[in-house]
């Protein structure tokens, strides 16, 4: 989260341990590991600079 703030980079946070539609929407996408960053149609699984900036220029 801090990453994308410093960015400049809106961002919606869904935190799974308070949300069940949210834990739900992360096993839909077949996901089960933290952090996940959605970006258009790509879905980043760890925290990973590089890729978040890659997605973001695309």
């Amino acid at each position: 989260m801090e990453y994308l703030s410093q960015k400049g980079v809106a961002f919606v946070e869904k935190n799974v341990a308070r949300d069940p539609e949210a834990v739900q929407e992360l096993i839909g996408m077949g996901l089960r590991s933290l952090p996940v960053v959605v970006i258009g149609d790509q879905r980043l699984s760890g925290f990973n600079p590089a890729a978040i900036d890659a997605a973001l220029a695309s």
